[in-house]
């Protein structure tokens, strides 16, 4: 049991390791976009290894642990990717450094919604 434990701490100081270079991301990416990438792939990732640290260390705490990295699973990359695309459509932009835009060229080719008025 003693051998499961250290490799649960671990396994949680590696994701605790990947938070902290996620918010370093946070800091460091020159715009919103990279930011959002940066801070949900190493959040996610770090989350998930903690978690799985915990379940580890704790047998006891599977059952709802494993719910937890579901949630996290499903709900960070959506999340983000509806942020992102949020912020694309106010027109927040692109750092100089961004070489591509797809979704410009998506907003080019699909019409204006129009607003349904009384």
């Amino acid at each position: 049991m003693e051998t499961l434990s250290i490799i649960g701490a671990f396994i949680t100081l590696t994701g605790s390791l990947f938070l902290f270079l996620g918010s370093l991301g946070l800091v460091r990416m020159p715009d919103l976009y990279n930011r959002i990438q940066a801070g949900t792939k190493a959040s996610t990732l770090g989350t998930l290894l903690t978690l799985l640290g915990i379940a580890l260390i704790c047998p006891d705490w599977v059952g709802k642990l494993l719910i937890l990295i579901i949630f996290v699973i499903i709900t960070n990359p959506v999340s983000s990717h509806i942020v992102s695309r949020a912020a694309h459509r106010s027109g927040i932009p692109l750092a100089k450094e961004s070489v591509r835009d797809d979704l410009e060229r998506d907003h080019q080719q699909q019409p204006e919604h129009k607003s349904i008025e009384p």
